[in-house]
């Protein structure tokens, strides 16, 4: 084999240096890939065909990143430049507080793979929360304990959340853009969108920004009061969670003002 460009010799380069030389072609139009298909082995075409599908799952996941896209630009065409996006998570808990994130990507971010949180695996979760780390212009995250939202409501705290979040940034955005909540943030051009953390790529990295450091809180929390599965549930009414309650009871991050934790406590 040469230490210029790999070229194939039918029946001498072993399946495996074929799939190593295969790692290196970007593009369709790559020569390699013609050269291969007029090797009969059953191992060549099948890393040829995973080759062309793994080229195919990429090219989705740019497709969904530009249609992600779309309300930023829009911002921009309005000569609004630096644009965040901002989502909370944990609503629905008994246990722990409400935590919003504000992200703000670079206008030509290569970021592939956003997407609500909710639809993503844990692992899919903790890689693209590192990536957006990497390439976020800045990040901002808002946490309202669980007492506030007792004093204040869920709805108001998270929008406390969100608010605190846009706070922290660094750097401060020019437009906002908000899964459905409708907010005034100082002079700042705001669009709230229904789902927006499937329609926006800044909401959805937002939304994993918040559930990451969420389940990581709730996740610590199980250490400190076990019994309850916040491990898996993350405060979640899980059926764990709930024959917790009613074994050990209320402990002190739970959210007094909801149905079943009052139930207990009655």
């Amino acid at each position: 084999m040469n230490t210029k460009r790999w070229q194939p010799v039918s029946h001498r380069d072993s399946i495996a240096a074929i799939k190593q030389a295969l790692q290196t072609v970007k593009e369709p139009t790559d020569s390699l890939l013609e050269r291969l298909k007029a090797d009969e082995r059953k191992g060549v075409q099948l890393a040829l065909k995973q080759w062309y599908n793994r080229f195919d799952a990429a090219q989705q996941l740019i497709a969904k990143r530009e249609e992600m896209l779309t309300y930023e630009r829009a911002f921009q065409v309005k000569n609004y430049q630096v644009i965040a996006g901002v989502d909370e998570v944990g609503r629905g808990p008994l246990a722990g507080p409400v935590v919003a994130a504000a992200v703000i990507l670079p206008q030509n971010t290569q970021l592939i793979g956003i997407d609500d949180s909710k639809k993503l695996s844990f692992a899919k979760k903790q890689a693209l929360y590192e990536a957006i780390k990497a390439e976020a212009l800045a990040i901002g995250v808002g946490i309202v304990t669980e007492k506030t939202i007792d004093e204040i409501n869920i709805y108001e705290a998270s929008k406390v959340a969100m608010l605190d979040a846009l706070a922290q940034l660094e750097v401060q955005p020019e437009a906002v853009l908000v899964d459905a909540m409708p907010l005034i943030y100082k002079e700042t051009a705001v669009l709230s969108l229904i789902k927006g953390d499937q329609k926006s790529i800044s909401i959805a990295a937002a939304s994993i920004v918040a559930k990451v450091v969420r389940d990581q809180m709730m996740t610590d929390y199980a250490v400190t009061y076990p019994g309850y599965d916040f491990e898996h549930n993350f405060g979640y009414g899980t059926a764990k969670h709930l024959a917790g309650l009613e074994s050990l009871g209320a402990c002190p991050i739970h959210r007094l003002t909801f149905s079943p934790v009052k139930k207990v406590l009655r």
